[in-house]
């Protein structure tokens, strides 16, 4: 009688077992599509059997075990980082590329070519008010030309910066919901891993890193702990290290909760990309843009002050001026000077064409670092679409090297439907053997019991 009793409860003890099992499986099922969310798999442990030291055997449930796998968690990571930091170039490079305008009638190159032309024309008549007005307005439209593009680097600067204190701001926030995670606790009451805690860490660490790099390290009390670069804190346990940007200067620095500066930390993600093109790729486009203004200015104007004016005076105004901090966002013609001021001619040669020739001959020397001022800016052109399209190849490759690690990821950790509906069949034939097993024991014991003489 003892041993139907002890089976009975040991079959009536696996339907709870079993039952757990379902419970994960449908949980599985369930969050099959929730970001962060990995294979639960419930595990059972067998009791030991001994009749003659009275071990009842049986089955109980041992913890739930996650499938993460943290190598291939930080594989995603870094192809996100990686993929973030291009991405963000290729946003940045692709409207700056926009304000150099190689071909076509209009920008910095035609206006180049065509002042030149004016000169080339004013040589054939040197006299002529007309020619000599043309001159001064194409200059007009050089200077008015090289503003635009050097106006456009400075707007795309400041809205880089804008877009760096957004990023700053999200990684604050993301760490402020790793630190609530860390606070909740992420260990359940049986030892395990809180499934749903576990996954919108994950997600949250995986969106972390498309913002900046760092370096996740799990605690023995279950919460993460997490450095920007590897080296400052971000989040300990439920506290958040703020992190902020300073944009009071041309050089961006990035600063911890402390004031310090971690700007060299910052080496991937969109925030990285952003500090790239705001300290490095913006002010060499904004360095080439200002040696073009400034050559072209003074050697122009040198070129006229060593001519005469129509009435056979040495110039005493310069055609361009600028400001020697930003020569090519404060190049500009000087507004006082007159048509019969421009120095067509030579001193020995007062009404002659000298000095046009001279002017116009600038047109085709390389003057500039070796090159024209036409061939110049299309060099600066030309890197520009150079940098634009080798950061646009670079987001299409980060894009696909992070769909192969989510891929591999997901192949190892993923839910698998067809997996979960065999083990739910599995499941659901343990549970009906158990229960016609507890059906049997039951009509055992009442036989036992209906055998047994009520008169002893």
């Amino acid at each position: 009688m003892g041993n139907l009793l002890t089976s009975l409860l040991n079959s009536t003890n696996a339907l709870d077992v079993f039952s757990r099992g379902l419970q994960v499986v449908q949980n599985n099922v369930s969050n099959s599509s929730t970001p962060g969310y990995v294979t639960q798999t419930a595990t059972f442990i067998a009791e030991p059997f001994d009749l003659d030291t009275g071990a009842p055997g049986g089955v109980t449930a041992g913890p739930v075990e996650s499938s993460r796998d943290l190598y291939l968690e930080q594989n995603v990571r870094t192809a996100q980082s990686a993929l973030g930091f291009s991405t963000q170039q290729a946003s940045d490079l692709s409207e700056i590329s926009n304000l150099y305008s190689v071909n076509g009638t209009s920008g910095v190159g035609p206006a180049i070519d065509q002042l030149f032309n004016d000169f080339s024309a004013l040589s054939v008549n040197p006299n002529d008010t007309t020619a000599r007005q043309t001159v001064l307005n194409d200059a007009g439209t050089l200077a008015q030309s090289i503003q635009q593009v050097a106006t456009g680097l400075g707007t795309a600067s400041q809205q880089i910066a804008g877009n760096a204190q957004g990023q700053i701001s999200e990684i604050n926030s993301l760490a402020g919901t790793i630190a609530q995670i860390n606070g909740e606790g992420i260990r359940d009451p049986q030892g395990g891993t809180d499934a749903g805690l576990d996954a919108q860490l994950n997600a949250t660490l995986e969106q972390l890193s498309q913002y900046t790099n760092y370096t996740a390290i799990q605690q023995s009390d279950g919460s993460t702990t997490v450095l920007i670069g590897g080296q400052t804190p971000l989040v300990v346990g439920n506290q958040v290290d703020a992190i902020q940007g300073d944009f009071s200067s041309p050089q961006a620095t990035i600063l911890d909760s402390t004031g310090q500066d971690i700007t060299s930390q910052i080496t991937g993600g969109q925030l990285a990309g952003s500090l790239t093109d705001y300290n490095t790729t913006v002010p060499s486009y904004v360095t080439g843009l200002n040696t073009l203004a400034q050559g072209i200015a003074d050697q122009v104007n040198t070129a006229l002050d060593n001519g005469v004016d129509e009435n056979g005076n040495a110039p005493t105004q310069n055609l361009f001026t600028y400001n020697p901090v930003a020569p090519a966002l404060s190049l500009a013609v000087n507004s006082s000077l007159t048509p019969d001021e421009i120095a067509a001619a030579l001193p020995g040669a007062p009404g002659g064409n000298g000095n046009a020739l001279s002017l116009a001959s600038l047109g085709s020397a390389a003057t500039v670092n070796g090159a024209t001022f036409a061939g110049y800016y299309g060099q600066l052109g030309s890197q520009v679409g150079n940098d634009s399209a080798n950061a646009t190849s670079s987001q299409t490759t980060g894009t696909s090297v992070l769909t192969q690690a989510q891929t591999l990821r997901s192949n190892v950790s993923g839910v698998s439907l067809d997996d979960q509906a065999a083990q739910l069949i599995q499941f659901q034939t343990a549970y009906q053997a158990v229960t016609k097993m507890i059906s049997l024991l039951d009509d055992l014991t009442s036989a036992v019991i209906n055998m047994i003489d009520p008169a002893t």
